[in-house]
């Protein structure tokens, strides 16, 4: 007869994870941010080329 099978906690934690986890959270935000400024800075930037040459 074998032994019982042992269960594995599935959430396991290894030394650093949650420090890796975080700065990979705070890289991400970082690029998020920088992302939605480049973004709005194209959409100003078109805004502003359809006007001149709706202008013209």
């Amino acid at each position: 007869m074998r032994p019982p099978m042992k269960k594995e906690n599935k959430k396991t934690h290894l030394p650093g994870s949650k420090e890796a986890l975080q700065a990979e959270n705070e890289r991400l935000r970082a690029e998020n941010a920088y992302l939605k400024k480049l973004h709005a800075l194209i959409q100003e930037k078109e805004k502003s080329q359809a006007k001149s040459k709706h202008k013209s």
